[in-house]
């Protein structure tokens, strides 16, 4: 236990990581991609924590996914101090600054493995002549980015331009979020279908897909089968409520956020310090759900204040501390500057969320 901290001394509200929860989340993914580790290229932008990546790096995993420059410097600095050897997609089409800044990271750490999404010709060419590797970005209908499935000179054209730098096919079926899982596989094979079709005509190159909602239904998916094929989950190793709602099972709510009762503004209402600035806010309503008490009924927050409705059982008094299992456990491990991490209940060390926010210029 760390030295002269226990939960009653930390300020709230704050960020809990229960780093055994982790490793138990990392052994159902592993379970579910049948043991094995070359399917799995787990999103890092929901995790944020060197000391969490760790742990991934513990369990064996190699080939991972980005989103922001900072995030790549981040997990690239981590690798080279374990003296690993990893593979950071960064999935975005970074362009200007950004993607200068990309090709800075990988000429300095030219003992790692690292690839940007592309769309178009002359962003894969500028990609290529950085020596970023290239996966070019298709679009499976949900109209965010990457290349229609039906743009086959489009396609061509950016596999041309990447040339040597082409590491393979990306694509993202996040759009795709029927409750439950049987509807989000039936169509998810459909799209794979496709996008199997478009990998022949081009020599079928390595495939990336598969977040949360559809990493099950890809892993399991027979036309992937011998091929080389990655999904793509990060939600899972810290779960959230609306991973649990999607009905992925077997994981377990591995970050919490902490939070004291702070006023009783009458019998049957509280209010609780952790606002919008502590939980994200913009995924729906409820935003979270107090851990261990179904009858209070949280309301929507403000910025440092939580409402929470007493539907049964006794109203917590001024001073409680409640844990709050978020809706979107992403953008709330992102609004926090430190996490707590624990083994069960014991607090061991307390540590920056280093990979939080967004570079503006590069750092030494």
């Amino acid at each position: 236990m760390l030295p002269g901290v226990d939960r009653d001394a930390l300020l709230t509200p704050c960020l809990l990581v229960r780093l055994d929860r982790v490793r138990a989340n990392l052994r159902v993914l592993l379970q579910k991609a049948g043991g094995d580790r070359a399917r799995l290229r787990p999103h890092l932008k929901t995790t944020k924590i060197p000391e969490v990546w760790a742990l991934f790096l513990d369990a064996g995993l190699r080939a991972f996914k980005a989103a922001t420059t900072r995030e790549a410097a981040v997990f690239l600095g981590l690798a080279r101090e374990r003296g690993e050897a990893a593979d950071l997609l960064v999935a975005l089409a970074h362009r200007g600054p950004a993607l200068r800044r990309l090709a800075e990271l990988a000429a300095a750490y030219p003992d790692q493995r690292l690839a940007v999404l592309s769309e178009d010709p002359g962003h894969a060419g500028t990609a290529r002549a950085a020596e970023l590797g290239v996966f070019v970005d298709l679009d499976p209908g949900w109209g965010r980015s990457g290349i229609p499935f039906d743009q086959e000179e489009r396609l061509r054209a950016t596999v041309r331009a990447a040339g040597p730098a082409f590491r393979g096919l990306h694509a993202y079926e996040g759009h795709l979020r029927d409750p439950e899982p049987e509807a989000r596989a039936r169509k998810a094979a459909a799209l794979y279908e496709r996008l199997l079709a478009i990998a022949g005509a081009l020599g079928d190159p390595p495939l990336v897909t598969s977040g949360t909602p559809a990493f099950e239904a890809a892993l399991t998916w027979p036309g992937f089968a011998g091929r080389e094929h990655q999904v793509s989950p990060g939600t899972v190793l810290f779960h959230d409520l609306t991973t649990e709602a999607f009905g992925v099972r077997g994981f377990r709510f591995a970050a919490t956020v902490l939070t004291t009762v702070v006023s009783a503004p009458a019998p049957a209402f509280r209010t609780a310090d952790a606002g919008s600035k502590a939980l994200d806010a913009a995924s729906g309503h409820p935003c979270c759900a107090v851990a261990g008490r179904p009858g209070l009924e949280p309301g929507v927050p403000s910025e440092e204040h939580l409402p929470l409705r007493v539907l049964e059982g006794p109203a917590p008094e001024p001073g409680t501390r409640l844990e709050l299992v978020p809706r979107h456990v992403c953008p709330t491990v992102n609004l926090h500057d430190e996490a707590v991490l624990m083994e069960g209940e014991e607090i061991r060390r307390i540590v920056p969320v280093a990979a939080r926010g967004h570079e503006t210029r590069a750092r030494p």
